[in-house]
């Protein structure tokens, strides 16, 4: 498959950690239309048919937007539900959220010592996470093992500037 400069020059806009992913759904889309040329116009139209509902627009400034960090031991035997219906629903810690609010990010915080937690803060800063729900497992002690690490996880998580609810469906 071959690239013009004005095609690589497009795809180097992409961020770096789905580049090559980008590339490869370039090239089938091409590849489908019975050509061998990858074009700038090619590239611009896989970003938008992939990529560009996750970019920022400028109608979204009044948008909260929440992650859930859970614990990476309870993700083995849950999927989540509890924590996506009381969101969805508008329930237990997410009651005062009004319409204007993502999930942007669900994730487990890597093990104990809680060390993914920072790197995919830092991720989700860079689409304007606003607050951190610690899941209902990391902060009940009474259903599961109490997290050992809750307070170093807050504290990583608040220092970055972004808000931090303690629970999700309880």
């Amino acid at each position: 498959m071959q690239w013009t400069e004005e095609a690589l020059q497009e795809l180097e806009k992409a961020p770096g950690f789905i580049r090559s992913m980008a590339k490869k759904a370039v090239e089938k889309a091409v590849k489908k239309d019975g050509r061998q040329e990858v074009t700038r116009d090619d590239v611009i139209a896989g970003r938008e048919n992939y990529i560009s509902f996750a970019e920022k627009k400028s109608s979204d400034k009044n948008i909260t937007r929440i992650a859930v960090v859970r614990c990476d031991t309870v993700s083995e035997v849950c999927p989540g539900i509890a924590c996506f219906k009381a969101f969805n629903n508008r329930r237990q810690q997410f009651k005062d959220y009004g319409d204007n609010v993502e999930m942007i990010g669900f994730f487990t915080c890597g093990g104990c010592s809680g060390r993914r937690v920072s790197r995919l803060v830092d991720k989700l800063l860079k689409y304007d996470l606003d607050v951190v729900h610690l899941s209902s497992c990391m902060t009940l002690d009474d259903d599961y093992l109490p997290c050992p690490h809750i307070d170093e996880i807050r504290k990583t998580i608040e220092s970055k500037g972004v808000k931090v609810v303690a629970g999700t469906h309880h």
